[in-house]
């Protein structure tokens, strides 16, 4: 080790140089020529390079990266303090997101004491991400101080991500640290993807074997196993999480004790757990059932727990059990009775009438205070049976002559944005909370691109002081560069604050030729990125404007008329132009239909200004932007190009001479060409853009609508996820509904994931609570779906039950009516057909419809008891027509259990 003063300085130096030229293999046998005080005296020299590096271009990247991991195995060997040491080492900016370079930084650390290298340990393994991506260095530093192990959830994933597949048993086998942290990565709330997911040849995941080997061996206690996993059950939460201790308790098997020891566990699984959780409570729970092991109390609970749920799987296994149990011990019927009821609530009628049937066969069990308790469940069954179970108790039938109402939500009123941020320090805020989702919510993210420009305006060197403190370490701020055709959002819009984006890389951005779109994301897109360029150079310039025009007054992104005449006021008051970007989005989110239009108008005309002639011929104008849609046939093959939805649709755009010569080049989309577009698009990395896309177009949602098709078509052809988003903005948006909005609505409540068809149930309740639904126009939309295989009948079922269940019985009952010909005229039987049917059967029910459908009568005339038979039969008899009208019933009705297909559950 180097003492001398001017030999330090040397080596000092030169090993600055070393790690400014990236070369990190060259930094150990520098550093030890240097003692420690020398070390500390670099530390300054290493910060102010390490914060020289973030302000980069990225085109140096690979320099930029070489330097970082210098720093890294350089600044690990400078500190002197533990804190500050694993501070530095567990920096993911200069680690990075491998750890092959760790065995760099643990020779710079061989000389530290034991005691000084615990420490570190600790506390990099209470650092989520460097516990997990730096694990191999940490457990390194365990094994070599002989520290407690860690506990903490990184170093539990870093734990499992090092253990592979292929030899995963030996490796558990041979790790002393196995039986500790195995019960701990038991507990964890979120699964690690390592025991989440199958990755085996059969699919099988291979951690629950390992696991229940080393349990045989005597390696693992297989109680604490057991205990671990039925406590992680009890706790609930995503199915992907309860996957791995699910597995492992099915594996290991659970011993008599474990069952009759932990009834209320048992129950409480079976009552909330997700479906698979709760099918293997109620397994266990059945078992001890039959064999006397649980109480006819336990069983009512478990019971009434269990006929709540919604799987028809679960419904069914429980009457079943239910049955056992009662033909076992006829005693039972006057506790287990009442609970069976719940399942007359039940919106499978077939499950209805099997409860029915299972009431009745045990009634002359129970006591005249129990057969009333009974028949006062009769109203909870649907009208098919209602005729039969008050035979049943011998009670009257509940009367049908009460006035149908339809019952829709109320029409829901623009809410108004919030007021911008009135201090820096909020607006701060607001940015940092936007810093992992750069885009946000449409509000968030006008509100922080409008606070920037406020405050600019105001005070430019407070806001740039506050945002180079709060953001200094910000990986983002030195990279601003790094695309081509996108922005960073408000990201971006900071580093044209800040000046560390290039001024031409702004100009260049804002300017960008219009042109076709390559797909209907990129068009929308396209718009959003040039507006936070436009942002970028107005904030990068010395006189920026007070404010923003565009920024929307009303949730929905629309722009009252009054305001945007007034923000016109006082830019003309200040001597001010409008951006042109800016004024552009301010006028197609301006309200057209707004009562005040016609006045704001005349205001705008007298303004004297340019812009204000364009708002006041804005407002007047009486064309439209609404493209004509057509929907190709679907190819016979997903290679034939025309499989998905998205393929087949062909946009045509309306020329306008306005949107030519007037808006900018990212707007051109909506009316510079003749020509027809045909866009498909199956890009899942848009996603992050999807909430802002309706505040392009607000005011027009036929257009929006034609724009949006694509993406909401993902959650039908790709299964994808939040596809349906827009649909809620559509539903609340201005402008007239045309074919687009239909289809879209049409496409959504076809959606893969419930809670997309949710969002879609939601949107039509919306429309048709504004009168604007078409319920005719979308049931034939349906049609052409459902018969092309865009749209599956079992998910449509459960969005049109889910629409009807709300009280808009009649309005599902219309729009069924234009889909039912087609799918009971089909030439071969519709898987989940008869799901369909049953909804339209419930609907008309309620509501009284009347009046035939077409391939009805000859599908109810049908012999057999499939599930489509029974259910057209028991719509025919609720529409009043066709002979047996009261056929719905009774034997008529059967219990559906032999189909055409099989009734799947909701895919």
């Amino acid at each position: 080790m180097t003492t001398g003063t001017g030999t330090t300085a040397v080596a000092g130096a030169e090993l600055v140089a070393e790690v400014r030229a990236g070369r990190h293999a060259a930094v150990p046998a520098l550093l030890e020529r240097l003692d420690g005080p020398a070390r500390k005296a670099l530390l300054p020299e290493l910060k102010e390079l390490r914060k020289e590096v973030r302000r980069w271009d990225w085109n140096r990247w690979r320099e930029q990266e070489a330097v970082r991991r210098a720093l890294w195995v350089a600044g690990a060997g400078c500190h002197t303090g533990p804190a500050a040491a694993a501070s530095w080492i567990g920096s993911r900016e200069l680690a990075g997101w491998s750890d092959r370079f760790a065995p760099l930084v643990l020779s710079v650390l061989e000389h530290r004491d034991t005691t000084w290298l615990g420490e570190v340990a600790r506390r990099l393994a209470e650092h989520p991400a460097a516990a997990e991506e730096q694990f191999r260095l940490v457990h390194d530093l365990v094994v070599r101080t002989g520290c407690a192990v860690p506990g903490s959830e990184g170093y539990l994933r870093g734990w499992t991500r090092t253990r592979y597949d292929r030899d995963l048993l030996d490796r558990l086998r041979a790790d002393p640290h196995t039986p500790l942290l195995v019960p701990r990565v038991i507990e964890l709330t979120e699964t690690p993807d390592a025991l989440a997911w199958p990755t085996g040849p059969d699919q099988q995941a291979p951690w629950p074997a390992a696991l229940k080997a080393l349990a045989d061996e005597g390696v693992l206690d297989r109680a604490v196993l057991a205990d671990g996993c039925l406590s992680r059950l009890l706790r609930g939460g995503r199915p992907r999480d309860l996957r791995f201790p699910l597995a492992l308790l099915q594996a290991l098997g659970t011993t008599a004790q474990e069952r009759s020891g932990r009834v209320a566990d048992w129950l409480g699984m079976a009552a909330d757990g997700p479906s698979p959780v709760a099918g293997y409570a109620q397994q266990v729970l059945g078992e001890l059932a039959l064999e006397g092991g649980l109480g006819t109390r336990e069983l009512a609970e478990m019971s009434g727990a269990v006929l709540f749920r919604t799987e028809k799987k679960l419904v069914r296994a429980q009457l079943t059990l239910l049955g056992k149990v009662l033909r076992k011990d006829p005693g039972a019927a006057a506790e287990l009775l009442p609970v069976i009821t719940d399942a007359f609530g039940n919106e499978d009628t077939t499950i209805q009438e099997r409860a029915l049937a299972l009431v009745g066969r045990h009634l002359a069990g129970v006591d005249e205070t129990i057969r009333t308790e009974l028949a006062g469940s009769v109203e909870l069954l649907s009208p098919v049976h209602r005729a039969a179970a008050a035979e049943l108790f011998g009670v009257s039938a509940p009367a049908t002559d009460v006035p149908y109402e339809e019952i829709l939500p109320p029409v829901p009123e623009a809410a108004p944005v919030a007021p911008p941020a009135e201090t820096i320090a909020e607006l701060v805020a607001d940015l940092v909370a936007l810093e992992r989702h750069p885009y946000g919510s449409l509000e968030e993210f006008e509100r922080a691109l409008d606070g920037l420009v406020r405050h600019a305006h105001r005070n430019r060197e407070a806001l740039t002081a506050a945002a180079w403190e709060a953001f200094s370490g910000s990986h983002w701020l030195g990279g601003a560069d790094h695309t081509t055709d996108g922005s960073r959002g408000v990201q971006t819009a900071i580093a044209g604050l800040l000046g560390t984006v290039r001024a031409e890389r702004i100009d260049a951005a804002r300017r960008r030729p219009g042109g076709t779109p390559s797909c209907a994301h990129e068009a929308l897109t396209r718009v959003i990125d040039a507006r936070v360029w436009e942002a970028a150079w107005l904030l990068m310039s010395a006189e920026p404007v007070p404010f923003l025009l565009a920024t929307p007054t009303l949730h929905t992104g629309s722009i009252e008329p009054r305001v945007l005449v007034e923000r016109l006021r006082a830019y003309r008051d200040a001597g001010v132009e409008p951006l042109p970007l800016d004024l552009a989005q301010a006028l197609l989110r301006v309200r057209k239909a707004d009562p005040s239009a016609a006045e704001a108008a005349g205001e705008a005309a007298v303004l004297d200004t340019r812009a204000g002639t364009r708002l006041a011929a804005w407002l007047t104008a009486e064309d439209s932007l609404t493209p004509t849609l057509r929907l190709m046939p679907r190819g016979d093959t997903a290679r034939s190009g025309q499989w998905w939805l998205a393929d087949r649709l062909v946009v045509a755009v309306r020329e306008r001479e306005v949107i030519r010569e007037e808006f900018p080049p990212a707007f051109a989309w909506l009316g510079g060409s003749r020509k027809e577009i045909v866009r498909g698009c199956h890009q899942y990395h848009w996603s992050v853009l999807r909430p802002l896309w309706p505040g392009v177009l607000p005011d027009d949602r036929e257009t929006l609508a034609a724009w949006l098709l694509p993406s909401v078509a993902g959650g039908a052809d790709w299964e994808e996820r939040g596809a349906a988003e827009g649909l809620t903005a559509l539903a609340e948006a201005d402008g007239p509904v045309g074919p687009a909005v239909h289809l879209s609505l049409a496409v959504g409540l076809g959606a893969r994931h419930a809670e997309d068809r949710l969002t879609a149930v939601d949107a039509l309740l919306v429309l048709a609570s504004r009168g604007e639904l078409d319920p005719v126009a979308l049931g034939a939309r349906l049609a052409e779906l459902v018969a092309e295989g865009t749209v599956k009948p079992n998910r449509l079922a459960d969005a049109a039950r889910t629409a009807a269940a709300t009280g808009a019985y009649a309005t599902v009952l219309t729009v069924l009516r234009e889909l039912l010909p087609g799918l009971l005229g089909a030439q071969r039987p519709v898987r989940g057909a008869g799901d369909l049917v049953a909804v339209a059967a419930e609907c008309a029910e309620r509501c009284g419809g009347s009046g035939e459908i077409a391939g009805l009568a000859e599908t109810a005339g049908r012999p057999g008891a499939t599930q489509l038979v029974v259910q057209a039969r028991r719509l025919r008899a609720a529409l009043g027509y066709g002979s047996g009208s009261g056929s719905g019933s009774g034997s008529g009705s059967g219990s559906g259990s032999g189909s055409d297909q099989p009734t799947p559950e909701v895919a």
